[in-house]
């Protein structure tokens, strides 16, 4: 029997793999996909920490910058852990062998880690590896990982947790290789399964898995949800795929412009106020552009170059010379897994959660550009120690097959059933309605509107089916399980949306434009009910 099971094997995950068997623990990562497929690798940007290298900084002023922008949602105390462990997160990061950008310190021939500005922070706090920060944590982690022999279970697809008496036994999983369901044992699990960006399909920076699967398992199993109606919406992708241009374009002076050429907001403002700033351009007919032809090409180069790349080969636009055409789409769900301070799920013991996939109340109404991969790396180091320490008085005794069975005989009703009405079509129609209805700005008849199309759309899921039916490498299976799951995620985001009258951070709604403070408080969701707590 495994004594930490983690699903997932982004940053989060890795993290918090290395951690578990630091601390002495037998580990298995399971994910389905491989690790260097994971959304870790688009976080660009930077990662936050206070080393002051370039100007001075402290740790006070990136907790007091963290706290501001979460709109009074988070944990002072988890945002003060997070934000102290940050230089000694970094520190860590270089010893494995993270190739951070470095600044030269004259004379002394020495260097340091460079450091950018990203929005809301007040200083140059965000460690950088060019715009390639994420993708070179995730490989650096993943090589250390393979060094430290960590098991790997590639194309596992989570479907289930395995939980006796409110305790987590392990999870059942479609191994996508073969198409049998497996169980999978373990004294205590690590979720680290990503966000639910992708419900806005076709409007998001997140990859089409990023569809909550780990959260809806919680969901299911028992345990509850909470936020779940702050999706960080990033201002700047490119118009014509959604894929990401990095805060850090605007961190090094990229300007954002209408089509009259005009600068209407101050670009380093927190996400929320400049993504709405750009929406309301778009909704008096401006098209609006970033502007970094100032920064001239060889910095951009230097300091951008997957942003240069990604500009040449999805818009055809050279940002040296032209103006790069972009809109906001969702990017980031601070909402997710209720947990408590230890990073347990709140319901199912021996079961935590970290990363985008949980509520670690780091973030609350709006994330602080630069947090995300501070948070995956120093909370993924607390949950797998957590999880190691949770084991030492833990049984070894197996759940039986009960699950697996019930899984078993759902995937063979799938692959035998015939395909009355196709699902994909939904699927976009789900991301249109979410991007409209469920967006930057809302509104309660909108809102109220998606929940009816959304309640539409899970009746008509009892007539949608997969056209392929082979058991083996099937995508069309895959795909129609994550849009399941996208699908009973949606009620939460909306009524909890709905709930809220008012506006804070991310969330913003018309006839409720400013902060109610008897709403300061969390929206708690289970499965059939929703409520509210401070």
């Amino acid at each position: 029997m495994i004594d930490v099971l983690i699903i997932g094997s982004g940053g989060a995950g890795l993290t918090a793999a290395l951690s578990a068997k630091n601390a002495g623990a037998s580990v298995t990562v399971a994910g389905k996909a491989y690790p260097t497929n994971s959304q870790t690798s688009m976080a660009q940007g930077g990662m936050n920490a206070a080393l002051g290298n370039v100007g001075e900084d402290h740790i006070r002023s990136h907790i007091a910058d963290t706290i501001k922008s979460a709109k009074g949602l988070c944990d002072e105390a988890m945002v003060k852990q997070m934000c102290e462990e940050a230089p000694g997160t970094i520190a860590w990061l270089e010893r494995l062998g993270v190739p951070f950008s470095r600044l030269d310190n004259g004379e002394t021939g020495t260097q340091t880690i460079a450091q950018r500005q990203m929005g809301g922070a007040s200083a140059k706090r965000a460690c950088y590896a060019q715009d390639y920060t994420g993708l070179k944590i995730l490989h650096t982690l993943y090589d250390t990982c393979l060094k430290e022999e960590i098991n790997f279970l590639d194309e596992h697809y989570l479907l289930n947790l395995i939980t006796e008496e409110g305790r987590v036994k392990g999870a059942t999983f479609l191994e996508i290789r073969t198409g049998e369901v497996k169980q999978i044992n373990a004294k205590s699990i690590v979720i680290a399964t990503g966000g639910y960006g992708a419900l806005y399909h076709g409007f998001t920076t997140n990859a089409y898995g990023s569809t909550g699967d780990g959260i809806a398992a919680v969901l299911r199993a028992g345990g509850a949800v909470s936020d779940m109606e702050f999706i960080q919406f990033h201002p700047t992708a490119l118009k014509h795929s959604s894929i990401l241009v990095s805060e850090s374009a605007r961190g090094e002076g990229g300007y954002l412009v209408n089509e009259k050429g005009e600068r209407f907001v101050d670009e380093l403002k927190p996400r929320d106020e400049v993504a709405r700033a750009i929406f309301s351009q778009i909704q008096e007919g401006q098209r609006v552009f970033l502007d970094v032809r100032h920064l001239g090409e060889e910095k951009l180069m230097e300091l951008l170059p997957q942003e240069v790349e990604l500009c040449k080969l999805h818009e055809h636009v050279d940002p040296a010379k032209a103006l790069i055409p972009i809109k906001p789409v969702a990017h980031y769900t601070m909402g997710g897994i209720e947990v408590d301070s230890m990073l347990e799920v709140n319901g199912i013991k021996g079961c935590f959660a970290v990363g985008e996939c949980s509520n670690a109340k780091v973030h609350g109404a709006n994330r602080l550009g630069g947090n995300s991969l501070l948070e995956i790396t120093a909370l993924g180091k607390l949950a797998g120690t957590n999880a190691c320490k949770y084991t030492l008085d833990v049984s070894d005794t197996p759940a039986d097959d009960t699950q697996r069975q019930k899984d078993a005989q759902e995937i063979e009703t799938l692959l035998s059933q015939a395909e009355a009405v196709n699902f994909y079509p939904y699927r976009e129609r789900l991301g249109n309605l979410f991007y409209h209805k469920v967006g930057i700005v809302r509104d309660n008849d909108h809102l109220h509107e998606a929940f009816a199309e959304v309640t539409a759309m899970q009746e008509s899921q009892k007539e949608m089916g997969i056209a392929d039916k082979s058991p083996a490498n099937n995508q069309n299976l895959i795909e129609f399980l994550e849009f399941k799951n996208a699908l009973l995620l949606a009620p939460a985001i909306i009524t909890s949306a709905i709930e809220r009258d008012e506006s804070r951070g991310a969330h913003f709604k018309i006839g409720f434009e400013s902060e109610n403070e008897a709403l300061k408080k969390h929206s708690i969701y289970h499965l059939g009910k929703e409520e509210t707590c401070k």
